[in-house]
């Protein structure tokens, strides 16, 4: 388990995780920008009158299932559809004008190796929060009243009453106290459960004291349900690991909501099979997770196919953020959401 700048399992000293990975648009910025410049969006226009004044040429991209505007060689901002399809990303090689990609996903690291030196990255934070938040409560509450049984018990025509645990009276360890962990800690209240936050520093919040990664491995021991939404960086990879895992104690649910990478599979299979703890998965590693991987079958564990994001209260929030970002665009104000600035290069989170 690495936390902070403190070493387990024999891991290599890890670089901090970078303060706008937690929080965007604190560190990063770029001049504002007023330009004649083509703009790409993944949506019909009418879906995102009104469109402001000043703004260049408007061209409709939907994606690898539409067709690819002619416009790419004079494109200066490029919001990108909400897919992890490579097509769309491979389309930024044809751009040698770009300036800004917005990206409607909240995780950018699939983005970083496409994007050029120079470009300002944002990321879509204020789309995903509602969405994934609700479903990180969904899973946690579902693995621990052990729905999954009762479908299929309803499917057997079977009638599986028993004692279940609940979620009030247990606490819940938050790792990584971004937007979505702060909107996850804002829907259990009310569970009457404890919380503990963590981040990649100690800080005070509206909602308690937040406790630095590197305290985690004494914060372990207390939790019964551990949340993950941490962004995968480098130093958030394999976060997760045998180590972590070891220090919870018996029956600990982990819930993952952030990136598959973030925990390591094998460790979690380990766990998982031999029935000490049980997991709640939103993302894998690998991911889709195929039909015969042994995770499916372990017992204790229940899996959604990343679909934190993908619920009806995602598509009102991606075109309220595109409509503000192309307002600021037209009226030269710097750009929302920064997470990569092109006079920052060096803090670039990279997947590895």
């Amino acid at each position: 388990m690495r936390t902070g700048n403190t070493t387990f399992s024999g891991c290599p000293d890890p670089k901090p995780i970078p303060a706008e990975a937690e929080h965007p648009d604190t560190t990063f910025r770029v001049l504002p920008m007023v330009s004649a410049g083509r703009i790409w969006v993944p949506y019909p226009l009418e879906q995102l009158a009104p469109l402001p004044s000043g703004l260049g040429g408007v061209d409709v991209y939907v994606g690898a299932d539409g067709p690819v505007p002619e416009t790419a060689a004079a494109v200066e901002f490029y919001v990108l559809p909400y897919t992890f399809d490579r097509e769309p990303l491979r389309r930024i090689a044809d751009m040698p004008e770009l300036k800004a990609i917005q990206s409607l996903t909240a995780g950018y690291e699939h983005v970083l190796p496409y994007l050029p030196d120079g470009v300002a990255l944002c990321n879509g934070r204020g789309i995903h929060e509602t969405s994934t938040a609700e479903l990180a409560i969904t899973l946690t509450l579902a693995a621990l009243r052990d729905i999954p049984s009762f479908v299929r018990g309803q499917d057997a025509g079977e009638w599986r009453s028993g004692f279940y645990p609940a979620l009030a009276d247990k606490t819940v360890l938050i790792v990584g106290y971004g937007a979505i962990g702060e909107a996850v800690d804002r829907r259990l209240t009310g569970f009457e459960v404890d919380v503990v936050r963590v981040a990649r520093t100690a800080r005070a919040s509206a909602h308690g004291p937040i406790h630095a990664l590197a305290e985690l491995p004494e914060l372990l021991p207390r939790a019964d349900v551990v949340i993950l939404t941490v962004p995968l960086t480098e130093d958030t990879r394999g976060l997760v690991d045998a180590d972590f895992l070891a220090r919870l104690s018996d029956g600990a649910l982990v819930v993952n909501v952030a990136r598959g990478p973030v925990v390591d599979t094998k460790a979690l299979l380990a766990e998982t099979t031999s029935g000490r703890i049980r997991a709640a998965l939103d993302v894998t590693d690998p991911e889709p997770l195929p039909a015969d991987h042994p995770l499916r079958f372990a017992p204790g564990v229940l899996i959604s196919p990343h679909v934190g994001g993908s619920s009806s209260a995602f598509l009102p929030r991606a075109q309220s953020l595109i409509r503000e970002q192309l307002a600021r665009w037209s009226e030269g104000v710097t750009l929302g959401n920064i997470v990569v600035g092109p006079s920052t290069d060096s803090g670039r989170q990279r997947s590895g």
